[in-house]
């Protein structure tokens, strides 16, 4: 039989996902191609015992189907924590919790994009966003990084000659760069935006893993009512247990909700009520403190690798998350890298998927946040063997 798939799926970009799992599979193979959290940092005890008090509590209510926009006591903590961290007046209403902030993706495309429109992105943008998107059919519009964020001339032409139904972005430790949005930066997104009908998409994934501690103010503090953000509890306490959330303008969120109870009626109940005593019973600042000090510590050691075994290659230096960027000498591709990297033990993610419109050869992303500092310190010296050998050819 001949299967007719929808054209969303043929349009779709091949993933490259598939080969990364391959890869991490493998024990011998030291992987900074992922983008895990660490494994030894999730506070399983601690998760644990809320899950012992939940069951103890009422586990047939936690067993039973709920609302789709989720359990209060999860969003009025989500809010309380938006007004007490960034100084922004959220409030319960206002917040959607979904299945990992990869489910935003996927529906805030659903309810805003027909065939045809266009979407703005980072160049490079996040893989995962970019395979969301794309089964909606949009025309990308990229627009290119430097280190301060988007480009604010190729921004401002995008939104005059070419206007977006949304443009995504990433303002902390953006993924794949690891680069982070100066605040001068953000500001003047907003006050590009500020009028027009571009709804402004800033998934947050990282923005409490800065390595100074130091909250930045959101994009959405300077354009409330005509932008989103996405945040997740993936990378601060388990990423298994998928639970993520939408704070948006409560139009928005209608629309939202209705694409949500369509696709699954509510995410993971149990796991909710779960998060939420594990929230309520331990201190999620001083849990993070451990994470981000872990990090930093991982980072530096593997842009110092960098800097002492690979001098020619340039890359990003992180203020914080998981990721960073690598561009390789002139004359050698990712792909080479990454298949003599596998040979030799190694893997690194190779730059194209993260650019729509074509690009990327030259570049690499490294995760720093899933190995410890003996295999990073391992893993760079194989790397080095690698980039070192193939630049000899």
């Amino acid at each position: 039989m001949a299967f007719t798939f929808a054209r969303r799926i043929q349009h779709a970009p091949a993933s490259f996902l598939g080969e990364l799992f391959r890869v991490s599979a493998d024990p011998s193979i030291i992987s900074f191609a992922g983008g895990l959290p660490s494994s030894g940092l999730i506070d399983t005890d601690g998760i644990a015992a809320a899950a012992r008090d939940v069951f103890t509590a009422d586990p047939r209510s936690a067993l039973q189907y709920s609302t789709t926009d989720g359990y209060l006591p999860l969003r009025e903590y989500i809010a309380e924590r938006y007004r007490r961290r960034l100084g922004i007046p959220a409030t319960a209403d206002e917040i959607q919790i979904v299945n990992g902030s990869q489910q935003c993706l996927d529906l805030f495309a659903k309810i805003f994009l027909n065939p045809g429109d266009r979407v703005g992105m980072e160049r490079p943008g996040y893989l995962g966003a970019i395979e969301a998107f794309s089964l909606y059919e949009p025309v990308f519009e990229a627009v290119p990084l430097d280190p301060d964020g988007p480009d604010p001339v190729a921004f401002t032409k995008m939104t005059k000659e070419t206007p977006v139904k949304f443009f995504y972005g990433i303002p902390n430790s953006q993924n794949p760069s690891g680069c982070t949005y100066s605040q001068d930066r953000r500001e003047e997104i907003a006050e590009c935006l500020d009028g027009t009908d571009t709804v402004f998409y800033e998934d947050d994934a990282f923005g409490e893993l800065f390595f100074d501690g130091k909250p930045r103010l959101p994009v959405k503090h300077y354009l409330p009512g005509q932008s989103v953000i996405s945040g997740s509890f993936s990378k601060i306490t388990a990423p298994g247990m998928r639970i993520g959330w939408m704070y948006a303008p409560t139009e928005i969120l209608s629309a939202f909700n209705t694409a949500k109870q369509a696709a699954d009626l509510h995410s993971n109940f149990l796991c909710q009520q779960i998060l939420a005593r594990y929230l309520q019973t331990n201190d999620l600042d001083t849990h993070i403190k451990k994470i981000v000090s872990v990090y930093s510590r991982q980072c530096r050691l593997m842009c110092d690798l960098f800097d002492d075994l690979m001098p020619r290659l340039s890359h990003t230096t992180p203020e914080g998350g998981m990721f960073l960027t690598a561009t390789l000498p002139v004359g050698l591709s990712a792909m080479q890298v990454f298949r003599e990297g596998i040979g030799h033990k190694v893997a690194v993610l190779p730059g194209m998927p993260f650019f729509v419109d074509g690009g990327g050869e030259d570049t690499i992303r490294l995760n720093f946040s899933n190995a410890g500092e003996d295999q990073i310190n391992e893993g760079m010296h194989r790397l080095a063997g690698v980039i070192n050998g193939l630049s000899r050819i």
